[in-house]
């Protein structure tokens, strides 16, 4: 595992838990708004926290924390994720894994051990436009639907998600995911910041009603979407 960073306490990143979230290391996408662009861009440049050092520190927060978020980067490209979260749940460790859909084979032998008791996945944009919003056009679109797919049958609760960006998306755009979605599919808007650490420039995020235009336009067809980071 390569794990390039530690937040010893989240409340906001698995609902309902208090968590820690674990930073995995490089990613197979090139989002040009990613606010985590060291660990995607150049992970072999950044400093690694070693794995024992990880679980050490989750042998003392026994008791005080629920859960840990695995996130990134994209966790699943790392060759020994099943091992790693196996280890987090044999410690009494609740599991939220963060991902972008693109390894389903994956997602769902993590889904039938019971290894992951919830997913946020990212819904880059409409189907028309995942590969601008992915920056890369090297990704079969077919396996982020295989994963949502999966992920839609209810087996292990999860969310859908989308940073709006005001530069990649538009109305039409969450028309067409709404229509891709299943009406009791849990979706969140979320609106871009610029961290100072992100792939490309020259993005900006909407305002707060036009935000909320965007969710009365998921709604007509999605039974559950809100707005988060406003």
């Amino acid at each position: 595992m390569k794990l390039l960073g530690l937040q010893k306490l989240t409340l906001l990143d698995f609902p309902g838990r208090m968590a820690c979230t674990v930073f995995t290391g490089g990613c197979n996408f090139r989002c040009p708004f990613c606010h985590n662009a060291s660990l995607v861009v150049n992970p072999n440049e950044q400093d690694v926290l070693p794995v024992e050092e990880f679980f050490s520190f989750l042998e003392g927060r026994k008791g005080l924390l629920d859960g840990v978020c695995v996130s990134g980067g994209e966790p699943l490209i790392q060759p020994d994720i099943e091992e790693f979260i196996s280890r987090i749940k044999k410690m009494g460790f609740l599991v939220k894994l963060d991902t972008n859909g693109s390894y389903p084979e994956t997602l769902k032998s993590l889904v039938d051990q019971k290894l992951v008791d919830y997913v946020a996945m990212d819904i880059k944009n409409s189907k028309e436009n995942y590969f601008k919003t992915s920056g890369t056009d090297k990704i079969d679109l077919a396996r982020m639907e295989q994963s949502a797919a999966l992920l839609m049958e209810g087996t292990v609760p999860y969310e859908f998600r989308t940073t709006v960006v005001k530069e990649l998306h538009s109305e039409e755009d969450f028309v067409k995911i709404g229509q891709w979605l299943s009406p009791d599919s849990p979706y969140f808007l979320q609106g871009f910041v610029d961290s100072g650490d992100i792939i490309g420039s020259g993005f900006s995020g909407y305002k707060k009603a036009e935000m909320e235009k965007f969710a009365k336009i998921l709604r007509k067809t999605l039974k559950k979407v809100e707005i988060r980071g406003m």
